[in-house]
């Protein structure tokens, strides 16, 4: 059996809007995250022991559960928030906890690399901590920090896929229900193909808008 046109793009709406969504909620916690995990660790601006110690261990137990299992295990927190545990809204409150957690590690990186001389710079000329993260962590580690996002974008795409697995939606939702339960090898191979340009054209997108911010 195959497929409509109209099916399909509807599945690549509701992938686009998983993304979107998922990273801009995702996107936000992980900045936030992976701030706390640079400034707070030793050695740098606001060090804290206690709060590293926490922030730490909780990214790194979110980012080590598959996605497939938060997806089935936060059910009952998804009915809470979104009124429902299935569908493509509902797909929504996974993709943020499980991207969160992976962009500040993303963050992370990125602000690690920044030369520990302009931190001692901004130090010199007395600027806050808040300072030092707006006017001169980020604005250094912004390049990094666009490839960073397209990363999470990609991931979120491998992952709103498999939130077809439990009606979520979606391209992947296409590919199990209409390509694989229905032996339908051409559902299957279009919505691959719709994948990969999606991910081809993000990644090359992010390529040239990191290149062109190295040469500023």
């Amino acid at each position: 059996m195959e497929v409509s046109a109209e099916l399909v793009l509807n599945a690549l709406w509701e992938t686009l809007y998983m993304v979107s969504v998922s990273l801009f909620f995702g996107g936000i916690i992980g900045i936030f995250l992976g701030i706390l995990l640079v400034v707070t660790r030793k050695g740098h601006i606001l060090e804290n022991r206690f709060i590293f110690s926490i922030v730490n261990p909780i990214v790194n137990i979110f980012r080590s559960i598959p996605f497939i299992i938060l997806l089935v295990a936060i059910i009952p927190l998804t009915r809470l928030i979104v009124g429902t545990g299935i569908g493509t809204t509902a797909a929504i409150v996974p993709l943020v906890l499980h991207i969160g957690p992976y962009f500040s590690r993303l963050v992370e990186n990125s602000l690690l690399e920044v030369d520990e001389g302009i931190i001692e710079a901004a130090k010199a000329m007395g600027a806050t901590p808040f300072q030092i993260i707006y006017r001169f962590l980020f604005p250094e580690a912004f390049s990094s920090l666009i490839l960073s996002i397209t990363t999470a974008t990609i991931g979120l795409i491998g992952a709103t896929a498999m939130a077809g697995a439990i009606g979520g939606g979606g391209l992947g939702d296409v590919a199990i229900t209409y390509g694989y339960q229905r032996f339908s090898t051409i559902t299957i191979l279009v919505t691959v193909i719709i994948l990969v340009i999606l991910v081809q054209g993000i990644q090359s997108i992010g390529n040239r808008l990191e290149r062109k911010l190295r040469r500023v």
